[in-house]
């Protein structure tokens, strides 16, 4: 009795600390996911403070972002459509598999039931009788009605192995047209969103075009499209100062300024104007210019948080990831973003599609590295 209560004694102090440990998990995963939500207000409301901004200065502008914003969404359309064909192309190509390997085994198990048959054929045109007939004593007697036993049940067996091999095979015959059938169902939903994006692209077009016939000169398109740099550095401090209380949460915690010449490409490319440059619509250039192809993936040059995901003046579709200690890395004329504010991204993954949002003329991606808000040479942080 004793020894019970001090056994129940030890386990419930030993379970104590467990308990507590969950539950101050779990308080501290509910203040986590409170201030990410109380983040994401934040970004709404500075998002919503610069869009009042950009509508107030040009109506062009407003035109634009909403073209913008349709091409995103059926660039995001084609990619949920492209993802669930590659699903449902590998469950088809796992059934074939299955349907290869049953086939395989119904091979075998067919050329036994054929000598099965052979035999019992056999054996109906007397030979049991004569097997009977020919035995001496009755203890040989006695084995080969044994084995004869064992014999049917062993054929019996076999065929209804074979009956449900059959069968399975015939539900897995099923299954697969069952998927070629939602694949076909996919492929015409695809079909239907690239229709729905080309013509989304050809409105944007059209509206870019329309807007450049409308502008008497270069000063005049600059002024209606073109970056507001005081805007820009108030957007960049307002984010910094929204995630600067947000703790780190990818696994690779190395300093930022530590990866100087270890930096992968955001964009396979050439480029197009490099830091100081001049950009195609005259603008100078604060970052790279990366010639890309309509929906290639933009990715993340380093881990971070998502600090901005919307529409932005002078860069159509933005990201911008906040990498700690003043850095940010922007990705601009998108097609759509991929990411969402507060996503932790690594470096690698996707960010975005690449297009030609914000009234650019060709799809291309131009990237951008600020510390602190002040725009850096990207070019020394690159991996040769």
């Amino acid at each position: 009795m004793i020894r019970a209560l001090a056994l129940a004694l030890c386990l419930g102090a030993l379970a104590a600390p467990a308990a507590a440990q969950d539950a101050d998990r779990a308080k501290k995963e509910a203040a986590a996911q409170q201030r990410l939500e109380q983040l994401r207000r934040q970004i709404r409301d500075i998002t919503a403070e610069q869009r009042k901004l950009e509508g107030e200065r040009s109506a062009a502008t407003r035109d634009l972002r909403a073209a913008d914003a349709r091409v995103g969404e059926a660039v995001r359309a084609l990619r949920r459509t492209e993802a669930g064909i590659a699903t449902t192309e590998t469950e088809l190509a796992g059934l074939h598999r299955r349907r290869d390997e049953l086939e395989a085994g119904l091979s075998g198990q067919r050329e036994a039931l054929a000598a099965l048959v052979r035999s019992a054929y056999a054996l109906g045109r007397h030979e049991q009788l004569k097997l009977l007939l020919a035995q001496d004593r009755v203890a040989d007697l006695s084995r080969v009605l044994a084995y004869h036993r064992y014999f049917q049940a062993d054929r019996k067996e076999r065929i209804e192995g074979l009956v449900g091999e059959l069968r399975e095979l015939a539900a897995v015959v099923r299954q697969i047209q069952d998927q070629r059938d939602v694949l076909e169902a996919a492929r015409a939903a695809q079909q239907a969103d690239l229709a729905t994006l080309e013509a989304q692209r050809g409105e944007r077009a059209g509206l870019v075009a329309t807007l450049e016939a409308g502008f008497k000169d270069r000063a005049a398109r600059l002024a209606a499209l073109g970056r507001d740099e005081a805007g820009v550095l108030k957007l960049l401090e307002q984010l910094r100062d929204a995630v600067a209380d947000i703790p780190r949460q990818v696994d690779d915690n190395r300093p930022f300024a530590s990866r100087r010449g270890q930096l992968g490409r955001p964009l396979a490319g050439s480029v197009l104007a490099a830091f100081g440059g001049r950009l195609p619509d005259g603008r100078g250039s604060d970052g790279w210019l990366v010639a890309g192809t309509a929906g290639a993936e933009v990715r993340a040059v380093a881990p971070g948080r998502v600090a901005f995901s919307d529409w932005l003046k002078g860069y159509g579709l933005l990201t911008i990831v906040d990498h700690g200690d003043g850095w940010m890395s922007l990705y601009a004329f998108n097609d759509a973003l991929l990411k969402d504010v507060g996503d932790w991204v690594r470096a690698g993954d996707p960010l975005a599609t690449v297009g030609s949002s914000g009234g650019q003329g060709r799809p291309a991606l131009y990237f951008e590295l600020r510390r602190n808000g002040q725009p850096q040479d990207p070019k020394p942080w690159f991996r040769p």
